[in-house]
């Protein structure tokens, strides 16, 4: 395992100060605020705590309030909304400084058979033939070096590799609203830290990284990284469909629907290397063009 891993297993493992009560710290993001998937994978850790084993996560709703401050710890307080026979509901509230920055609703389930049917995965490059991010990063020379050195430090622990061009590596013209993102842990998960929610934990704090990229695709930005565009994550939801390993290859298969009104639609569904359709994704953020 990667040292870089290790520190974002040690960052998602919160400490607990009192039923149902967990905090949190942050590390350095590419903007000047906590990044949301981190608030996310870590509110749905506290969830976890709370609930049996033998459920696993199905679901999470949830809205971004307030830019997180990064050098402040973040407290997480669970609502045992319910526990019945199938399902077990659990609401977290994320908060600093006094004030909420962030809602999380999270659903757990036992697993029982059912039907089962799936949309069949997308045509995708093999991940082995594409660059690495920081071979694709290192070779885009209008970039800002130090920003470039940011985003490789804040992705460190994860193996990312984008299909095609990302926004900020090609823009100007706009492009299909449709991008595709391989990833996994950089390093193998296993011993006492290898259990299924950590998967879905890693999954969603992964989730929140390129799914606004699409927006940018059909405008021609290319994001923040080159100024221009202004924007942040509003809510997001997940359903996790089937079982994964999250340092095993997952297909991101990105799309936007719609922009209007200062807010972009992201949606996508994450497939297994090997076909099967796990987790789909939805997510609204605000996308403007710099005043």
């Amino acid at each position: 395992m990667s040292q870089a891993l290790q520190d974002l297993l040690d960052l998602l493992d919160l400490e607990q100060i009192e039923e149902n009560i967990f905090r949190g710290h942050s590390r350095a993001a590419v903007v000047p605020r906590v990044f949301g998937g981190q608030v996310a994978a870590q509110a749905l850790v506290a969830a976890g705590r709370t609930v049996p084993e033998d459920r696993l996560a199905h679901s999470l709703h949830a809205y971004f309030l307030r830019p997180g401050d990064p050098g402040a710890p973040i407290v997480y307080t669970v609502d045992r909304m319910n526990d019945g026979r199938s399902f077990t509901a659990r609401r977290v509230l994320a908060i600093q400084h006094g004030q909420p920055i962030f809602a999380l609703s999270a659903s757990f389930q036992r697993h029982e058979e059912g039907f089962d049917h799936q949309a069949a995965m997308p045509t995708a490059p093999d991940p082995a033939t594409l660059p690495t991010s920081a071979d694709r990063l290192r070779g885009y020379d209008h970039l800002d070096p130090a920003v470039v050195e940011r985003f490789l430090e804040a992705r460190e622990a994860i193996d990312l590799r984008y299909a095609d061009d990302p926004p900020y590596g090609k823009f100007g013209e706009p492009r299909e609203p449709h991008s595709q993102v391989w990833f996994r842990t950089n390093g193998k998960l296993g011993g006492a830290v290898d259990e299924p929610l950590l998967h879905v934990v890693l999954a969603t704090y992964v989730s929140d990284m390129t799914l606004l990229d699409s927006i940018l695709l059909a405008h021609g930005r290319g994001g923040w990284a080159v100024g221009d565009v202004v924007g942040a994550s509003l809510d997001h939801a997940m359903w996790f469909h089937r079982p994964f390993r999250a340092d095993e290859w997952l297909l991101y298969d990105q799309e936007s629907p719609s922009a209007q009104g200062g807010r972009g639609l992201g949606q996508a569904r994450i497939y297994t290397q090997d076909g099967r359709l796990a987790i789909s994704v939805i997510q609204e953020g605000v996308v403007r063009a710099p005043r």
